[in-house]
């Protein structure tokens, strides 16, 4: 299996590297990322569950994909792309915010400047089966009230974003 490089940035998000995913990962060294929220016509979220063969966080709630551009790819491509891939459709996008964040993950760290995007999508995904094991649509207030409950069954930057996306939509 080919080993898979991402973006190395700064805290303003230009480019200072590149770096093999993993090792990147270990070092919780600062990289370019992408979360995607996607929203149906009734204001529901859409919620994927990672695989249970995931390197880490296997089985938790998330938000419809979260990934890395590849390098020399341009960020929008990327994230329809990987949203494809995982999801098995295409929406519009449209980048929200972003920030920088960094969080503990079993024995790797998170430490991402995250562009954040929005889409809206009436109709059920076609999952890549080795990314996500489930799906559903959740209403925003008893996700939120799920989350406070518990809030181990979701992903630590999952948990993150939700504060974060909540002013947004």
């Amino acid at each position: 299996m080919a080993k898979k490089e991402i973006i190395l940035v700064d805290e303003k998000d230009r480019e200072v590297g590149i770096g093999e995913k993993l090792k990147v990962h270990q070092e919780g060294k600062l990289h370019r990322a992408f979360s995607i929220f996607i929203f149906n016509s009734k204001d529901q979220m859409l919620l994927q569950k990672r695989a249970k063969t995931k390197y880490h966080s296997p089985s938790l709630w998330s938000n419809a994909c979260c990934s890395h551009p590849k390098p020399n790819k341009k960020l929008l491509d990327e994230a329809k792309r990987r949203l494809k891939e995982e999801m098995g459709f295409v929406c519009d996008l449209k980048e929200s915010f972003s920030f920088v964040y960094k969080v503990k993950v079993e024995d790797l760290i998170e430490y991402e400047f995250n562009h954040v995007f929005l889409g809206k999508f009436d109709g059920s995904p076609r999952l890549d089966k080795a990314e996500v094991g489930d799906w559903k649509w959740v209403v925003l207030e008893e996700l939120k009230e799920d989350v406070e409950k518990n809030p181990e069954n979701y992903t630590p930057w999952f948990k993150i974003l939700l504060g974060k996306i909540y002013d947004k939509v």
